[in-house]
């Protein structure tokens, strides 16, 4: 016969059905597992320590241990424990979470049945009130002590309350009580854990977690990348090393070693990388962190190659083929990279609107302006489609229609301000190239009346005030910018470097370029506008040795013609020569170097 006799099943059963049709707070589960050599564990663990925000409702409830290996108690349904009953389930439907928890963990303390107890530690957790779930939960766990999943909620529930030493308790039970599987016990605590704001508290306790494990991989691993996220760089990579001694076939180690590299030595990572896949070259996630690696070192040939195995062994993966297709096109290999995309829209796992773009992009490069005009007019939708409309409007303004370009710009609907700020300074730019200044100027005009404190905004409207001849507009809108952002380096070089080429108030001038410098020291034009102000001011060793970092950094034929002036003044013409010609062949319409060639060499 059955623990409770056979009314009550029925009662429950049409309770839980009823219950069924109401919506539910969902409780917290323990996390899944972090696969084995995943390249990505970071941010995976840090979102994964999150899980106890959905979907737990539903793993409670379907929890296998919920029948089997359960010890249940012999009670016979009373009239009163009838009514708790109903209170509780009632009190759920109609939204009084408070009295459902309560009168529920009140008749799993007085059943001791793990079945209501588990309702309670739900109906608790509903509640919202932390002290009341974790009571609850704590309830169930005594009632039911083989219940691991009691455990594991606990644990969390615990963490999520600030209780981070109880809950380390229940951690280390877990640990304890299920051995056989405490490789992976540690992943899922590590997957809870991760989420705990005080990091380094959060790792002293995995440390002390994984101490009495020494021989387990994964004890070592969790520590590793518990010191990771908390910024100790040295600690993670010794624990990695353990990691490696003892399970150095499992992928995991190698991905988190490489990450732990890659910062401060990427050939290191590389090569960590490389030789675990010499040794074991069917890992396809280690072959794509070393892809990814490759590719942000820019070893654009090497990453296209290990894309493209990871798409032949994967043929129906549209990601790799597009991985490829992208490379393709960066490495300037038109037909490979047109072969892959079209590859990828075949397959049709990549949306459209993504490849429609990179088309687009692809036939711009080819020179084919009109395919790609097609190409751009398919993204209908997506990240891309604010990107493609804009690169419609740039090529029917270059085909010479202006007009058509301005009224397809009017018609599009921005998202948010970003893009219509963005709108207005593409229509700009497009009158700008047409020669046509005061109209570009009256567009970002017209933008400010009902954008005015708008940083992009300012900056372009200045920049075109000072094209056309009005330097104290242009003054006064990049005043009003520095004054909303301090921190705008670019404004202050605009004004210094405005007050330089009009050889004006000179030492103002360089106080706003090296300000600028302050703010931007790698910038190679703040550079430039701080050399070209020594040069201003007499200073030609500090100009040239400025400016030759600058034009290192950026061989722009703007620093080229005033790195080979200030050489020229300074007597070395034939240096200045070689300079001028190099920047030359590479920019043979530029205005304001031919004009510095034919002042000194007519």
């Amino acid at each position: 016969m059955s623990p409770f006799k056979s009314p009550i099943i029925f009662v429950c059963s049409f309770l839980l059905v009823a219950c069924a049709h109401v919506p539910k707070q969902q409780l917290p589960q323990p996390a899944q597992p972090v696969q084995a050599g995943q390249a990505e564990q970071s941010d995976q663990a840090d979102e994964a320590g999150q899980a106890d925000e959905s979907g737990q409702s539903d793993q409670l409830a379907q929890s296998p241990e919920s029948q089997a290996g359960q010890v249940l108690p012999n009670i016979e349904l009373s009239s009163q424990l009838l009514y708790e009953f109903l209170v509780s389930e009632l009190a759920s439907q109609r939204g009084y979470k408070d009295l459902a928890a309560e009168a529920s963990t009140a008749m799993a303390e007085q059943t001791h049945d793990p079945r209501v107890a588990k309702r309670a530690a739900q109906l608790a957790f509903e509640s919202g009130d932390m002290e009341k779930t974790i009571a609850a939960f704590k309830v169930w766990q005594s009632v039911d002590p083989t219940s691991t999943t009691a455990t594991r909620l606990l644990s969390s529930v615990l963490l999520r309350s600030g209780k981070l030493d109880e809950a380390g308790v229940e951690f280390a039970r877990i640990l304890r009580e299920d051995n056989a599987k405490v490789g992976s016990n540690f992943l899922e605590i590590l997957q809870i854990l991760s989420a705990y704001p005080d990091k380094t508290a959060a790792l002293k306790l995995m440390r002390e977690l994984a101490q009495p494990y020494p021989n387990v991989a994964e004890a070592h691993w969790v520590v590793a990348h518990m010191a990771q996220i908390s910024g100790d760089t040295a600690l993670a990579m010794s624990e990695v090393k353990q990691v490696r001694s003892l399970r150095k076939e499992w992928a995991a180690g190698v991905s988190l070693e490489a990450q732990l590299l890659q910062k401060e030595s990427p050939t290191q990572a590389l090569g960590v990388l490389r030789d675990y896949l010499s040794a074991y070259p069917k890992s396809r996630e280690i072959r794509l962190q070393y892809a990814r690696v490759l590719l942000d070192q820019k070893q654009f040939q090497q990453a296209r190659a290990e894309f493209q195995l990871l798409a032949n062994e994967m043929p129906d993966n549209a990601e790799m083929i597009f991985a490829v297709a992208l490379i393709s096109l960066q490495l300037n290999d038109f037909q490979d990279a047109e072969v892959q995309l079209k590859q990828a829209l075949g397959k049709g796992k990549k949306e459209h609107d993504v490849v429609q773009y990179y088309l687009g992009q692809l036939s711009e490069a080819k020179k084919d302006e009109q395919q790609a005009l097609e190409h751009y007019r398919e993204v209908k939708g997506g990240e891309y489609r604010f990107a493609a409309a804009t690169r419609v409007a740039y090529l029917l303004s270059k085909s010479g229609q202006l007009a058509e370009a301005r009224q397809y710009l009017h018609q599009l609907q921005p998202d948010n301000n970003q893009q219509r700020v963005q709108l207005l300074i593409i229509e700009a730019q497009l009158l700008r190239e047409a020669n046509q200044l005061p109209e570009a100027y009256q567009v970002l005009q017209q933008g400010l009346l009902s954008m005015p404190n708008q940083i992009d905004l300012l900056y372009e409207t200045a920049m075109l005030a000072d094209m056309i001849g009005k330097p104290d507009v242009f003054e006064q809108l990049i005043r009003k910018l520095i004054q909303i952002n301090p921190g705008y380096a670019h404004a202050y070089n605009a004004l210094g470097y405005s007050l330089l080429g009009r050889n004006e108030r000179l030492a103002e001038a360089m106080e706003l370029v090296e300000k600028a410098l302050q703010l931007a020291p790698n910038d190679p034009a703040i550079m430039d506008s701080v050399g070209w102000g020594y040069y201003r001011t007499g200073k030609l060793d500090d100009s040239i040795k400025i400016l030759r970092r600058a034009y290192t950094l950026d061989p722009d034929p703007e620093i080229a013609a005033h790195l080979g002036e200030v050489l020229w003044v300074y007597g070395n013409s034939q240096e200045a020569e070689q300079i001028w010609q190099n920047s030359l062949k590479e920019n043979p319409d530029n205005v304001p170097l031919r004009d510095v060639i034919k002042k000194f060499n007519p």
